[in-house]
C-alpha cells in the first residue's frame, strides 16, 4: 500500500497489551497511567483480523510489542496463530525481558525468532531506578535464555539519558565485541507527560558514535544485514563478533523510509508515533464489519501518514504526542 508520499506502508507494529511489569521513567509517569480495562483492549481473534487483511493489502511484517506482551494471557498461543497467517513474511518481538527465561523457549517454538530487548543499564541499581523496581538479573537470565534457545538476530534496545546512563556506552559497546548481538543506541523521544526536560536529557547519536569510534574501528554495513535492521544505521567493529546499530528519530529524521503503521492495545490504528490521528478498527470489528470497510479504515490510516514529524533536538518546547509510550507499544 502505497501513502500519499509513495512509501510502500508494509509493516504493522502491535501493542498487544498497555500493562507492564515495569514502570520505566522515560516511558510511564511516576503518578502511573490508567490502565485499558480488559473489555476495551483488542481480542486476539481480532487482532488476528486485522493482520490477515492487512496481509491481503500487502503488509509483509508484524512487530508484537506492549506494555510488555509477555504478561498477556495466552500470548504464546497468539503468536502461534499469526505464524499460520499465509503471506506474513517475517514476525517479531519486542519485550524488556524481565519475563523471557520462562518464555523463550515456548515463544521459539511458536514460531518467533527475532527479539529486541529494551535494556537502557548494565548496573543493578541504575536499573532497579530507571524501571523504578526491576532486577537485571531477570533481564541477564531471559538474554542468556533466548541465546540457548536460538533466537536470531538477537537485538539490545537502549536509550541513553544526558547524565543518568551515557557512561555506559562503552559498557554497552563492548557486548557487540563478545557476543553476537545487535546493540541499538535509541534517542530519547518527547512523548505525552513523560520526559518534560527532553532538552536536558536529551543526547545525540552522533556524539555516542564518536565516543564509540575512539575506542573501536567501526566499519558501516553496506547494506541492510537483517530485512528486520528498518531504519538503524549499522555498523560492525573490527575483531568483535556483533555489530552497533544507531537510531536516530530526533537528530536525524528517517521519516522518508518509515514504512509502519501501529496498532495500539484499544483497537486505534496510528499512522505515525509522534502524530496524534488514530483510526478506530475496533468499533467496526465489535460490529462485525465486513473486510471491505476493515480495509478502507486500514486503507485511510494508510493514507493519515505524513510526510515527516516535526521535532528538532534543539527545540526546548517539544510538541509532544497525547499518548503515552506504554499506549503506542514500544
Amino acid at each position: 500500500m502505497l501513502d500519499p508520499y509513495n512509501r510502500d506502508i508494509n509493516y504493522l507494529r502491535i501493542s498487544v497489551t498497555d500493562r507492564c511489569n515495569l514502570r520505566c521513567t522515560y516511558c510511564r509517569p511516576m503518578e502511573g497511567i490508567s490502565l485499558t480495562g480488559h473489555e476495551d483492549i483488542l481480542r486476539y481473534e481480532e487482532i488476528l483480523r486485522v493482520v490477515s487483511r492487512a496481509v491481503a493489502l500487502g503488509f509483509v511484517k508484524v512487530r508484537l510489542t506492549g506494555g510488555e506482551p509477555l504478561v498477556r494471557r495466552g500470548f504464546v498461543e497468539f503468536a502461534a496463530e499469526l505464524k499460520k497467517l499465509k503471506g506474513l513474511e517475517d514476525i517479531s518481538l519486542t519485550t524488556n525481558g524481565i519475563l523471557l527465561e520462562k518464555y523463550a523457549d515456548a515463544i521459539f517454538k511458536a514460531g518467533i525468532t527475532r527479539i529486541n530487548i529494551s535494556l537502557d543499564s548494565l548496573d543493578r541499581d541504575k536499573y532497579r531506578q530507571i524501571t523504578r523496581g526491576g532486577n537485571l538479573d531477570d533481564v541477564f537470565n531471559g538474554i542468556a535464555a533466548v541465546e540457548k534457545a536460538g533466537f536470531s538476530p538477537i537485538k539490545i534496545n537502549t536509550v541513553i539519558v544526558k547524565g543518568f546512563n551515557d557512561n555506559e556506552v562503552m559498557d554497552f559497546a563492548r557486548l557487540a565485541m563478545g557476543k553476537p548481538f545487535q546493540i541499538r543506541f535509541i534517542e530519547i523521544m518527547p512523548v505525552s507527560s513523560v520526559n518534560t526536560g527532553h532538552a536536558e536529557d536529551f543526547l545525540p547519536n552522533r556524539e555516542l558514535m564518536e565516543t564509540i569510534g575512539r575506542h573501536f574501528r567501526l566499519a558501516p554495513l553496506a547494506g541492510k544485514k537483517h530485512k528486520s535492521d528498518g531504519p538503524a544505521r549499522i555498523y560492525t567493529l573490527q575483531d568483535g563478533r556483533g555489530e552497533i546499530g544507531f537510531i536516530d528519530p530526533v537528530s536525524d529524521h528517517f521519516c522518508a523510509t518509515c514504512n509502519r503503521l501501529r496498532l495500539m492495545a484499544d483497537g486505534k490504528l496510528r499512522a505515525c508515533l509522534l502524530k496524534d490521528e488514530e483510526v478506530d478498527l475496533k468499533a467496526a470489528l465489535r460490529r462485525k464489519c465486513g473486510d471491505g470497510e476493515l480495509d478502507d479504515l486500514i486503507g485511510r490510516a494508510v493514507r493519515l501518514k505524513p510526510e515527516k514529524h516535526d521535532l528538532d533536538c534543539t527545540d526546548r518546547h517539544l510538541k509532544k504526542c497525547h499518548r503515552d509510550m506504554s499506549d503506542i507499544g514500544g
